[in-house]
Formats: structure tokens, sequence, C-alpha cells
């Protein structure tokens, strides 16, 4: 059991336990890290004297730089006015032209408005279609595939490691036959096609390639994106399959084999909404990004391409969150920060490899559960910041993706939002409005400098795959979702109908939205009896010659991984068994479990009077301290990914939160079935296991670990409680199964604790 910077967070990884240390010795210590992040920070130029001798009459003596200045969580102090002194330094800049801050092309929306993307795909590839088409039919204008999560890992449905996650987030691919069906009667030669896909992005890009082809659409045709980006994966997401370096490998031969023969194809979409998704502020996300980018322009270098062979085809994804200013900021500044370190680092010969060409999506976390309609004005301000940004593309989510997948009706209103915006709001009439504006160009500058500073970092860890090794960039991200989360448990930072502004009919109101369930079995014996037939009806002695051929590839490093995936997906072997064909020689990753301490105490603390510490954090620490006292020992939880779900930003800030509460906390490695959560549990002794669910696996998956535990005979029961996107209607179900609590969207931490604390008292 290895023991992060001493807190009462244990992290089971152990066949890591030297890497753990390794990586936390390389990392700045917690301390240095909150001081770089958010110590206290002032404006470069001082308020306007003539105005802050108004101002002061109305705040009646009260400095108004001390007063009004906002303190963002990127350590950014903006001012309550801006003047002509602000952008002194701002040069004249129109749209595509270097630095490209304005946008990458010189009409921009005037010419054509943003793609409406919207991202889509569940159960099976049929009703993914069908919803395709309807899309298509009512306004959309591009594809954006959401892919299960057995997909995302390279596991076919038959997988026992996948029994929870088949058709739950995602359409469920196995083979080229599901991929034919999801675009059955949709043109590959004239719509565009963006997959997120990064861990298995070879069989699905090959099987997307192969579907394209014997629908007649020839390689020049394809257009579209594959996100193709793994190092994020490694730091936020984790739905990777293979090693770092080995998964970078692979990025090369697809940057290969598409500036070959895709010449319209963009071969990677490198992610920055998944960064911000696990709780990066706005700084970080830029930061991140754009060192993942210059990391992926050595790999295809590396590859023995020139940058302008593959440049001009890369392109980003930004989240959008609800800091209005900060995230157009952060989109003006990206473009500019992307065209200077290309130039500075690679000299590019063509204009369009200095080009950052962006898709963004307004931000899932900041959808409630509570209150549930008035995500669709947090949708709507997200989407208008995206655009005022200048993004290429855009899906906005639904009003009801904090309780489950969207429905028709959500769906609907989602993808309105952005015609209204093109067609009512006339957003597309004018180029970059924002730009001259003196607090705009100025948070421009703050935004670039911080990020630029942040990658200067990256570069003497020696870039981003070995900043990704020390753990550097994975507990930076961890603290600031920490920060914020304790930042809205004590009502610093509001959040409509959660913190302040509740209503009491929220939770009817949230129970009367309707919530699309998905029938997980259904969906499994479908795509079990589809892989019988697809297997009783090919040529065997070709697909065992085809990923031998994968195989030899990825031990001998000769050929092109892309190009033999392609050659299998037309044998018609399955997701599973290409990814398994490399994972024989790569070998599947493991990653250490690291999370950091402190970050939650410090915010919450800071942001509290003394009475209401004495009423909030501070008695959830009293009461674990008479625990302790009574029981020779403090309460102890182990919080668990079941399934493939990788998404860990719930489930790492409950676990920092409760540690810096006083409880003792152990966190299971991702990835768990049933069975390995139930033994860990009993093997740690715990009083309750808590089983945090994003994408839907409750309904199978924790009913199953209830029965798991029921075989062990202990003298405690052990309680399980249940956190994260649950609809309500799921409630009573997990009751009955044996669930002592859900925790839904919103919950505060010491609200859960504390209930948590009588949970446990009861039981023992």
């Amino acid at each position: 059991m290895a023991f992060i910077n001493k807190s009462k967070i244990s992290a089971f990884n152990f066949l890591s336990r030297s890497k753990i240390a390794l990586s936390i010795r390389s990392s700045r210590p917690i301390v240095e890290v909150s001081k770089r992040f958010y110590g206290d920070t002032h404006p470069a130029v001082p308020l306007d004297q003539e105005w802050a001798k108004l101002a002061l009459k109305e705040t009646k003596g009260k400095d108004p730089e001390q007063l009004l200045t906002w303190r963002t969580l990127e350590g950014i102090n903006v001012k309550p006015i801006y003047t002509t002194e602000d952008v002194t330094n701002v040069q004249k800049e129109i749209s595509g032209k270097y630095p490209f801050t304005r946008g990458p092309y010189a009409t921009m929306y005037t010419l054509r408005p943003w793609t409406i993307r919207q991202y889509a795909g569940f159960s099976t590839v049929e009703e993914s279609n069908a919803f395709y088409k309807a899309n298509l039919k009512a306004g959309q204008q591009g594809l954006s595939v959401a892919f299960d999560l057995a997909t995302h890992r390279g596991y076919d449905s038959d997988h026992e490691r996948v029994t929870g996650d088949v058709g739950m987030a995602g359409v469920a691919i196995d083979s080229v036959e599901d991929m034919k069906v999801l675009f059955d009667g949709i043109d590959l030669g004239k719509v565009s096609v963006s997959m997120t896909m990064n861990g298995a992005v070879l069989p699905i890009l090959a099987m997307y390639i192969v579907a394209a082809l014997e629908q007649g659409c020839t390689f020049e045709q394809m257009r579209g994106t594959i996100q193709n980006d793994i190092l994020k994966e490694f730091m936020v997401r984790n739905t990777y399959i293979y090693p770092i370096k080995e998964s970078m490998r692979i990025i090369g031969d697809i940057f290969e084999f598409t500036s070959k023969n895709m010449p319209n194809y963009n071969s990677i979409s490198i992610s920055g909404y998944h960064i911000q998704e696990a709780g990066a502020n706005a700084v970080q996300e830029l930061g991140f990004t754009i060192a993942d980018g210059i990391e992926y322009i050595r790999t295809g270098l590396k590859s023995g391409l020139t940058v302008d062979q593959f440049a001009p085809r890369l392109s980003f994804f930004w989240g959008i969150g609800m800091n209005f200013y900060m995230e157009i900021a952060k989109m003006r500044a990206g473009r500019r920060l992307w065209a200077n370190l290309l130039k500075k680092y690679f000299d590019p010969q063509k204009t369009n490899s200095l080009r950052l060409r962006a898709h963004s999506q307004t931000s899932g976390w900041s959808l409630t559960e509570q209150d549930p309609y008035n995500n669709v004005i947090r949708t709507t301000i997200e989407a208008m910041a995206s655009t005022l940004g200048g993004t290429q593309s855009l899906h906005t989510n639904a009003l009801d993706e904090a309780i489950g997948l969207p429905t028709n009706f959500s769906a609907r209103i989602a993808r309105n939002t952005q015609i209204i915006l093109q067609e009512e709001a006339n957003i597309p009439r004018v180029v970059d409005p924002f730009a001259g504006s003196y607090m705009m160009e100025s948070l421009t500058n703050d935004v670039y400098e911080k990020a630029y500073e942040l990658i200067n970092e990256i570069e003497e860890l020696g870039g981003m795959s070995k900043a990704i090794e020390s753990g550097m960039p994975k507990m930076r991200i961890q603290e600031s979702a920490a920060r914020r989360q304790a930042q809205i448990d004590s009502g610093k930072e509001t959040i409509v109908g959660v913190n302040k502004y509740k209503i009491v009919e929220s939770k009817s109101e949230a129970s009367n939205v309707e919530v699309l369930s998905i029938d997980n079995a259904d969906v499994l014996s479908k795509q079990i009896k589809k892989l019988k037939d697809l297997k009783s009806n090919r040529n065997e002695n070709l697909v065992l010659e085809s990923l031998k051929k994968i195989e030899d590839c990825a031990r001998t490093g000769n050929g092109n991984l892309l190009e033999l995936s392609v050659e299998a997906a037309k044998n018609r072997c399955t997701v599973g068994e290409i990814s398994f064909a490399m994972e024989k020689v790569f070998g599947r990753y493991n990653p250490p479990s690291m999370l950091v301490s402190g970050a939650y105490k410090q915010e919450y603390g800071g942001s509290l009077s003394e009475n209401e510490k004495a009423s909030a954090a501070a008695r959830v620490i009293d009461e674990t301290e008479k625990f302790s006292k009574k029981h020779g020992r403090r309460p102890r939880v182990l919080i668990v990914k079941m399934g493939q779900d990788g998404h860990d930003r719930g489930a790492n800030v409950v676990a920092s939160g409760y540690a810096d509460l006083g409880f003792d906390v152990d966190v299971g490695p991702l990835f768990q079935t049933p069975s390995e959560a139930a033994r860990l549990a009993i093997d740690s002794d715990v009083h309750v296991i808590g089983a945090s669910s994003l994408a839907a696996g409750h309904k199978t998956l924790v009913p199953m670990l209830i029965k798991e535990l029921a075989k062990y005979k202990t003298d405690n029961k052990i309680l399980v409680i249940v956190g994260g996107v649950i609809p309500r209607e799921d409630y009573d179900m997990l009751y009955e199964a044996g669930v002592s609590a859900v925790y839904g969207p919103g919950t505060p931490i010491p609200e859960s604790a504390l209930n948590m604390l009588e949970l446990i008292e009861k039981n023992i």
C-alpha cells in the first residue's frame, strides 16, 4: 500500500510502488503547486485612478481594487474596469493571418457558419443510425460518434470484463459489419464524421475506412476526424490500452497512413475537453493540450514525415464551461500560442501548418441534476462563448445529461440552440467581435502568458510524455478539481439550484425529466449473437493470417499498423481480436494511483467565516475524531470504479475530500470487476464501499457487487453507497438491491460525509 504525501488516502497498485514514489518525487510538492497556480496575483496595470476615486465613494471607503477584483481559479486577477492603458502592447491583427488570434480563416462565420456537429451514439448500431438520420434531416451538418466503453478499451462485447458496459455510454462496435450498419444510408463521401476514439483507434478507424470503401467512397472523399489523442487519456479519461511509448508509435503509423492516403481527413483531434471535464482550469486545459500537440508533432517527425505533411490536418477540441470571458480568451490565446510555438520549434513553411482549428463542446460537468431546466441556459451561454471564441464546429449538450443519456426531446433543444444562435442571434455576422475590447485583449494576453509558462515547465521535464510519466499533469488537475469542489461546497462559487436559489420542487422536477434508459442485457445479447454469426461465416485462415501480420509488425516495427488493421477489418477480424494481437506484444497498461491531499480542506477553510466553519467541514472533522476515539480507528471507506469507465474526476475529488475531513480512504484501481472490488473491500476491512458511476453501469455492476460481498462471511457488514450520474428513477432499484445511500450530482461532500458517518454508526 502506498501513501501519497502522508495523506490518509491509500492507493492500491501493488505492482507500481516504486513508480509511484518516483512520480511523486519528480513532481513539485503540493504546497509549491498551490502557490504557483493559486497564490496571490495582482493586475499588471493598476486601476485607472480617476475611476478609482469615483468608485471609492460608492464602495464607502473600501479599496475598489481589493473589493471588486475577481480572482479566477487560474490565478488571474480580473479588474472591474479596463482602459487603454491595459492594451498598450496590443498589435493590429486580422483574422486568417498569423498569429491567428482572431481566427484561422479570414471570413470566419460571415461566409459559412460553424458546423453543427452533435455527439451521439448509444445502444445498438441500428438505433444510433436512425438517430443520426433524423438529426441530419433536422439540420445537423456532421456526425460525431460516441462509442461504448467496451469498444474504447479494445474488448469485444462478449468479453467477461465488459458485461455492464455494452451499449451503455455509446454505441457498441465489434466488427466492420456493425460499422456498415451504423452508417447505412448515410453517404460517407459527403457527410463529415468525427469519431471519439483513442485506445482502440486502429480497429475503429480501420473499420470506418472499410465501411466507406465498401459503400463506394474513395480515400480522397473521406472527411472527418479521428480523435486519436492518447496522451490526454493517460492524464484524465483513462481509455488507454497500451503503454505510452507503444501508443505513440500507433499515432505515428496513423499520421503516416492518412497523410499518404486520406488528404482531407484529420488524423488527430487534440483534446482539452476531457482535461477540463476532469477538473483543469482554463490555463491548465490550454497549456496541457498545446503541449500534447507539440509532442504529436515530434511523433510525426519521428515517423519520417515533414511538419508540413501532417500539421495542416491536426485539429483541436476545447471544453467550454461557464466562465464566459475566460473561455473566449482561452480560444483566442490558444490560436496565438500554437502558431508561435510551431514557428519557434518546427519552422513550418506552409501557413496552414500554423492554423489551429478547433471543435468545441459545452461542458458536461456544469450540468446539474437539481433544477435541470437551468441546463438549457447554461448550454446556451457556453455555446455563445464557444462561437464568440471562434470554434469551427460545436456540440451542445442536452439538459438531461447530468441524469442520463439525452432523449430525442432534449437532443432537439440542444441542436436548435445552435441553429437559433446562427439564424436568429446573428452571431455569424461579425468576425471576432470581442477584438479590441480592453478587457478581452488584456485577458487573452494573461491566459497566453500563464499557459506559455506551463508549457515551458513541461518542456523542462522533457516534453509531455515525460511529464505524464512524472505524474505532474494528473496531480495538478486533481488539485484544481478538489479546490473547485471545495469552493462550490462552501458556497464561494455559486451553482444556481444546487448551492444557492434552491427550490423545494427540484427533486420532483428532476424525476419528471424523461430519462433514456438502455437495456444493457438486450444490447449485450444482440451483440453476442452478431459476433457468433460473424465468426461462423468468415474465412478463418484469412483472419489468422491478418492477426499474425499485426502481431509481427507490433514486435518488429516493420510495416504500418493501420494499413494492416484495414486488411484485418476487410477480413472481418473483430475489435477485440485486432486489439489483442497488439496487446500480446505491447501489454496492457496499468497506471500508478496518485491522489492529492490537503487541497479540498485548504480551499474550503479559506472560503468560510469562523461561524460557517463550525457548521460545515469542521463539524465533519469533529465527528470523525469522536468516531476514532470511540471505536479505536477512523471511519474507513473504499472508493471503486467498476467496469471500463475511466472518468475518475468524481471518485478522485470525493476521495480527496473525505480524506481531508478525517476519513481513512482507500482507492481501488480502475476497471475492477465487482468480484475484485468486493475482495479488496474485505481485505481492507472497510466500513463502506463507495461505487462511483458515470456511464450507466450502476444498474448492472452495483447489484453484482452486493452479491459478491454477500459471499464473504464476516462479522461486520460492509455498507454500499453509490455516487455519480444516476437517474432518480434508479434509486429505488438500487435501494432494493441493498444500497445504503445514493449521492447524486451536486451533493456537497460534507453533507454526504455526515450521512455516511450516521450509517456506519448504525451498522456497527
